[in-house]
């Protein structure tokens, strides 16, 4: 949400408070949760009620934060693909860097503790390298995202082929896998605080911090408008080629979680991609760019994960994983996509003021916010 609480006064006239701003504490996050990216966290809360009332044992402190861990590599990955997403772009690559970085370590680290460190570095250079090699053929090469990032997924997956032969192949000494199955203990009422989710918080804080920054609000500006935001001058080559840089290292940081309880070998990590801007759609962010939340995003992956537990209680197949994310992609992105849109309609010069619960932008007042500059900052 905007950080601004009022248009700033031209021509003598007085200042004009937004209509996210006007209205009490409680009007303004009920117009929050209205949103399709408040209305996720609407969804997480109705899901966890849903999966307590099948299976009371899972709304235990314990079980709770435990689900919170397991959680986190989709929730790290989700806002990865989220900068990307809202910049207007695709990633497909990701999955295939999970699995990359997942036999990397593998291999590279085996039982020799000594080389965590610097083998962790290559990751994250790795990671960095694809996402720059995707971001620079995407704003420079002018090659759709989407064709890119396929195209870097087939490669990635081709040489962990190569590398493994289709096998699992390597086994990281237990100190580096403690990174994605291990915690803090002893912890009274949690009894344990898993590193997944205290890395999941930190890069949280880290990624709203981001959006709250001049590369955040450009980001989103050129997710909405890449004219606009070339004419005023923004590097939108480069702004679009760290979202790319974020994915990457986002996938990178999921793969290192991952090693912890999957283990070492060239599935891990296949579909990633698609649970990922699944997860993203499905916390509001619309596909095209310049609409989202990036803690929505976040919601978005657990969402999912709660749906897919709730199914399992349920005694669905998991077999119906891939179908049921199909639905949520088509639902969630007509529903975003139409919600923006409605919230973005103008109104007439001269016309009634605006009421608390109609959404600011109107489009023939030059003072107004231009729309899609300030929706990334959550």
């Amino acid at each position: 949400m905007s950080t601004r609480s009022f248009t700033e006064p031209t021509s003598g006239r007085a200042p004009v408070l937004l209509a996210e701003h006007q209205g009490s504490r409680l009007q303004r996050l009920a117009r929050t949760l209205g949103t399709p990216g408040g209305a996720v966290f609407v969804l997480v809360v109705v899901l966890l009620v849903a999966i307590i009332i099948q299976n009371p044992n899972f709304g235990e402190p314990g079980s709770l934060i435990r689900f919170i861990g397991r959680t986190a590599p989709i929730a790290i990955a989700a806002m990865g693909q989220y900068f990307v997403i809202v910049a207007g772009e695709f990633d497909l690559s990701m999955g295939s860097v999970v699995t990359l970085q997942v036999v990397v370590s593998g291999n590279l680290i085996a039982q020799d503790e000594s080389k965590i460190l610097p083998v962790m570095a290559l990751m994250l250079v790795l990671g960095a390298l694809v996402g720059l090699i995707n971001g620079l053929a995407t704003t420079l090469l002018r090659v759709p995202s989407f064709i890119v990032t396929l195209g870097m997924m087939l490669a990635l997956y081709g040489l962990v082929m190569y590398w493994t032969g289709g096998a699992a192949t390597g086994n990281p000494v237990d100190s580096f896998r403690q990174i994605g199955r291990g915690g803090i203990r002893d912890v009274p009422v949690l009894e344990i605080i898993p590193y997944p989710a205290i890395i999941l918080v930190v890069l949280a804080v880290i990624a709203v911090w981001l959006m709250r920054r001049p590369f955040g609000r450009t980001l989103v500006a050129a997710g909405d408008n890449p004219e606009a935001t070339h004419l005023a001058g923004a590097p939108v080559w480069w702004v679009k080629t760290r979202a790319f840089i974020l994915s990457s290292l986002a996938a990178t940081v999921a793969g290192i979680i991952l090693v912890g309880y999957a283990g070492v070998h060239p599935s891990v990590g296949r579909g990633y991609e698609f649970t990922a801007i699944t997860a993203v759609v499905l916390g509001g962010v619309v596909l095209g760019g310049g609409r989202g939340w990036v803690l929505s995003a976040a919601a978005g992956a657990f969402a999912l994960e709660l749906l897919f537990t709730l199914l399992n209680f349920m005694g669905v197949a998991s077999t119906w994983r891939d179908s049921v994310q199909g639905i949520i992609i088509i639902l969630a992105v007509a529903a975003a996509g139409k919600a923006w849109r409605g919230s973005l309609r103008p109104r007439r010069r001269g016309g009634p003021p605006q009421t608390p619960g109609e959404p600011a932008g109107d489009s023939t007042d030059p003072n107004q916010p231009v729309p899609g500059t300030t929706t990334g900052e959550n």
